[in-house]
């Protein structure tokens, strides 16, 4: 006889226990355990496997024995273009055939838009012969053709499905064989072998399993939709990002102009990753200039504004912080927009050690100008300075770029691809430098003429330097 045996899953990380509790302890939320019911046979009545021990089936569902790994045959990854350059930049080249790829945002942000735009540039390529098939789960299939007509989007070859189960999801891939399919949304979907609703844990995780195993041994290149939550992590369990090749999130605030994806993980490409879109009317069009876009044109300098060069994913990226520092009434507040919290607080310990420069007493704002989030250190350097600049009240030039990172006994350390950020800095013509010592180039550098490089290996020789020398 089969045996039931329950246990009790969390909706919010997924989390399992044996019995029921108000709060779950992995997350620490409250009243999210909710009980789910499984069948068991007893021991003695379990089938055997009829696979030889020596011999296992793959996740992509092929038998292979154990082997060495120099034995292992290798295949050259064919990369399928999107048709949208900064997006093929961001999965790493193009998508590659068997893939899953999971792509999360804020609602409304553009995920089902550059989706539709990817599906119907690759169903009007002549190399897939309109290979390409668009489910959906959340709106209706006359919605997403008045989307399309609105963007302007080729829909001849497009091919589109309105459905939630996954069931027959797979028997529609397995009839249609396209080359990439595309899921919105991975919450809308179920299997009549969970018996809970769709978007509970259970749900997504088995529906999610289904569908990247079905990728996985077709060799269909899958696109899945994730909501996320309030506090902007992908909703429904973690276990999402390990099942997935890709992890993709959209960045940026919903009424601005510009979007932001980035790749929090990729297993065919870099990590961090960030590709900049601008929203139009007929849909998201990429960036050629991305580094345009963060810089501010003042007439004149102005305190509190530096400009550093980042590095995100393969490309140096131009990005203004700006700085406000002032006295306070009441408890001083420290607020980061696009930098960590946390290491901003650090930094400002470190000006005060060894920088001579203290915000006891002070409000101290930073915010990364365009909503793009830095996620290096090398901001560190940056950062101070348009600290100290707003405490000085006293303004930078404008053609002064700054990369660095800080460490807590005030050295100045070197950040990767220094000499690629540079001629970054070069070609949007900025004419000064402040860089870790570590970072410089040689003195006889021809590629650099163009530019003074202030090289520094201690915090208050950059704060001296930054503010005495004769730009």
């Amino acid at each position: 006889m089969a045996k039931a045996k329950s246990s009790y899953v969390c909706q919010q990380c997924g989390a399992i226990y044996g019995k029921w509790s108000g709060q779950c302890t992995d997350c620490g939320e409250w009243n999210t355990l909710v009980e789910a019911v499984s069948t068991t046979l007893p021991h003695h009545q379990k089938a055997k496997s009829s696979t030889p021990a020596s011999k296992t089936a793959s996740y992509a569902g092929a038998v292979s024995g154990v082997m060495t790994l120099d034995n292992v045959g290798l295949t050259l990854e064919t990369r399928m273009p999107t048709g949208i350059g900064e997006f093929d930049r961001v999965l790493g080249g193009g998508l590659v055939a068997g893939s899953v790829v999971l792509i999360g945002g804020d609602p409304g942000i553009g995920k089902s838009t550059i989706l539709l735009q990817t599906a119907a540039n690759m169903a009007s390529s002549d190399s897939l012969a309109g290979s390409a098939l668009y489910i959906t789960g959340e709106e209706s299939l006359s919605q997403v053709a008045m989307r399309a007509k609105r963007l302007g989007l080729p829909t001849d070859r497009l091919r589109v499905l309105a459905e939630t189960n996954v069931d027959a999801i797979c028997m529609a891939l397995s009839s249609e064989q396209p080359a990439i399919a595309i899921i919105d949304s991975i919450q809308t979907l179920f299997t009549e072998m969970i018996q809970s609703a769709p978007g509970g844990v259970a749900q997504i995780r088995e529906s999610a399993a289904i569908l990247t195993r079905f990728a996985k041994q077709t060799g269909t290149a899958l696109f899945l939709v994730g909501h996320v939550t309030k506090e902007g992590a992908l909703a429904g369990p973690r276990v999402l990002e390990h099942m997935v090749d890709t992890v993709l999130y959209f960045e940026g605030e919903a009424d601005s102009r510009f979007r932001m994806i980035r790749a929090v993980k990729n297993r065919f490409g870099a990590v961090n990753e960030l590709g900049i879109f601008g929203m139009t009317d007929t849909g998201l069009k990429e960036v050629a200039n991305p580094s345009a876009i963060f810089l501010s044109r003042y007439d004149r300098p102005i305190a509190g504004s530096v400009v550093m060069v980042s590095r995100e994913g393969t490309r140096p990226l131009l990005v203004e912080v700006q700085a406000l520092v002032d006295s306070t009434q009441g408890q001083p507040r420290r607020m980061a927009l696009g930098l960590d919290y946390q290491r901003l607080s650090m930094l400002l310990a470190v000006m005060h050690r060894h920088g001579g420069i203290h915000t006891s007493g002070m409000d101290v704002y930073v915010n990364v100008v365009g909503g793009v989030k830095v996620m290096e250190t090398g901001s560190d350097l940056a950062v101070l300075l348009a600290c100290a600049s707003s405490i000085r009240e006293k303004p930078l030039p404008n053609r002064l770029a700054v990369f660095g990172e800080v460490g807590l006994s005030g050295e100045i350390r070197p950040v990767p691809n220094g000499q690629e950020r540079l001629r970054e800095a070069m070609k949007h013509g900025f004419t000064h430098a402040i860089v870790p010592k570590a970072n410089a180039p040689k003195e006889n550098s021809e590629q650099f003429a163009g530019i003074r490089i202030i090289a520094v290996d201690r915090l208050d020789d950059a704060l001296s330097q930054a503010f005495s020398v004769d730009y």
